[in-house]
C-alpha cells in the first residue's frame, strides 16, 4: 500500500491519527478511540518504504543523522497532514495527524467568546495549552483567523510544521516552516523583528531561548502568541521557570506580571454525540491574579480565577459544570476529566441539576464527618441557631 492509501481511510474514517508500527495493523483514531483497522500487520520493509517515500533527499539524511523527522503532506483531494517518522526498537514508525483544511471559527469550536476578545489583545503574550492531541492548533488557527478576518496587520508565524494555511484576509500573513523556510525557531524568531510583524505566533515554546523571544516580544508591544504541552494554568508557569535558572525567576515573574495577557488550557471531553467537546480554562491578566503572578504566588492562582469569572477567568470544573448542564456531556465524563470530582458533585447538587448517586452519598458523608467533629450539617448564615444546639459561627 502507499501513504495515498491510508490517508484515504483516514480522511473517509475522519480519523485524527494513524498509528503504523511494526507487528501491528493500522491504527486509527477516531473521536478519540484508537481502533484497528484492516487484518494484516505490517512489517519493516513497509515502513521503509512507506517513510522513504514521503522524504526528501535531505530529509532522509537527516533521519539516518537524527532519527527523528517531522514534515508536513498536502494533496489537493484529501488535505494537509502532520507526519512525524521515528526508530522504536530499531525499527521505523509513523504516525501521521489530519490537518483539517477549512479552520473552523471560535463560535463553530465550542469555546467561550472571551478566546475571541483575547485574539485581538492589542499586545501581550497568550499561551495556549494542553496535552497531545487536546486541539491547541485548532484553537490557535482559530484564534489567528479571527484576528485575520478583524484587524488590518502583518501576522507572522513559525511553525513546525505548517499545520493550517492562512489566506490574507485584512491581514497579510507569513508562515515559515522548519526546515524549508528557516533552520530553527531561534533563527527565525531573531530576525523577525526586522520583519515588521504585529502579531507572532510561535509554534511550539519548549526551549529557554524561544521562551525569551516570546517574552520580549510581548515586552516591545507585539502580540505574541504560542503553544506548550502542560495541563492547565499552574504547570505552565512550573514549565516556563523551569526553561530559567534559579537566580532569573523573580525577573521572569515581573516580566509575566507585565506582559501576559491570557493562558488558554484545553481537554477534549467526549460528548453525549459520540464526538468531543472542549473544556477550557482561563486565566486573564486581572489585577489581582498579576499581583500574584508578581509575588510568585501560583499555588494561589485556580482560586483567583474561580474568583474572576466576571472578568473572562474560567476554570476546568466550571467549564465542566456547563457543558454538562447544557447537555452536551453526561455526568460520568465531566466527574473523569474534573480537577477536583466532589467539588463538581457539589456543585451539580446545589444547583439542582439531575446528578447521581454518588452526589448524594458524598453530601451524606459530608453531613456524617461535620456531626463528628460536633458541627451541624449543612451550611449555616452567621447568627442563625441550629436546632437542638447552641448558635455558632461559621
Amino acid at each position: 500500500m502507499e501513504i495515498r492509501d491510508f490517508l484515504k481511510v483516514m480522511v473517509e474514517r475522519d480519523a485524527s491519527d494513524i498509528y503504523l508500527t511494526v507487528e501491528s495493523p493500522p491504527m486509527y483514531r477516531i473521536n478519540g478511540v484508537t481502533q484497528p483497522i484492516g487484518d494484516g500487520k505490517l512489517a519493516n520493509e513497509q515502513l521503509e518504504v512507506l517513510a522513504n517515500a514521503v522524504m526528501k533527499e535531505k530529509q532522509r539524511k537527516d533521519f539516518e543523522e537524527t532519527l527523528e523527522m517531522n514534515l508536513a503532506l498536502a494533496y489537493d483531494d484529501l488535505g494537509r497532514f502532520r507526519v512525524n517518522i521515528f526508530r522504536q526498537r530499531g525499527n521505523v514508525g509513523l504516525v501521521i495527524r489530519q490537518i483539517k483544511v477549512e479552520i473552523t471559527p471560535i463560535e463553530q469550536l465550542g469555546l467561550p467568546s472571551v478566546i475571541q476578545d483575547i485574539a485581538m489583545t492589542k499586545r501581550g503574550l497568550v499561551l495556549v495549552v494542553g496535552a497531545t492531541g487536546s486541539g491547541k492548533s485548532t484553537t490557535l488557527a482559530a484564534m489567528i483567523d479571527h484576528r485575520n478576518t478583524n484587524a488590518p496587520g502583518h501576522i507572522m508565524s513559525v511553525e513546525d510544521p505548517i499545520e493550517f494555511v492562512h489566506r490574507h484576509k485584512k491581514s497579510i500573513v507569513t508562515q515559515r516552516e522548519l526546515g524549508f523556510d528557516t533552520h530553527s525557531y531561534p533563527d527565525a524568531l531573531k530576525n523577525a523583528m526586522r520583519q515588521a510583524p504585529d502579531v507572532i505566533l510561535i509554534g511550539e515554546i519548549r526551549d529557554t531561548e524561544t521562551m525569551d523571544a516570546a517574552i520580549t516580544f510581548a515586552d516591545t508591544g507585539h502580540l505574541c502568541l504560542g503553544t506548550m504541552h502542560s495541563t492547565n494554568a499552574n504547570q505552565s508557569f512550573e514549565r516556563i521557570l523551569n526553561f530559567f535558572p534559579e537566580t532569573r525567576h523573580a525577573q521572569v515573574l515581573m516580566q509575566l506580571s507585565l506582559n501576559l495577557r491570557a493562558i488558554v488550557s484545553q481537554r477534549l471531553v467526549p460528548s453525549v454525540d459520540g464526538r468531543r467537546v472542549p473544556a477550557v480554562e482561563i486565566l486573564m491578566d486581572t489585577p489581582y491574579i498579576k499581583d500574584l503572578i508578581k509575588r510568585g504566588e501560583i499555588d494561589t492562582l485556580k482560586e483567583a480565577m474561580e474568583q474572576g469569572i466576571q472578568e473572562g477567568c474560567l476554570t476546568f470544573d466550571h467549564s465542566l459544570f456547563l457543558l454538562y448542564k447544557e447537555g452536551k456531556i453526561g455526568l460520568d465524563q465531566a466527574l473523569i476529566h474534573a480537577d477536583s470530582a466532589n467539588n463538581l458533585r457539589l456543585k451539580v447538587k446545589l444547583e439542582g441539576l439531575k446528578g447521581d448517586e454518588a452526589i448524594d452519598k458524598l453530601l451524606e458523608k459530608d453531613a456524617r464527618e461535620k456531626e463528628a467533629r460536633g458541627k451541624p450539617a449543612g451550611f449555616r448564615i452567621q447568627g442563625m441557631k441550629p436546632t437542638g444546639g447552641p448558635v455558632r459561627k461559621i
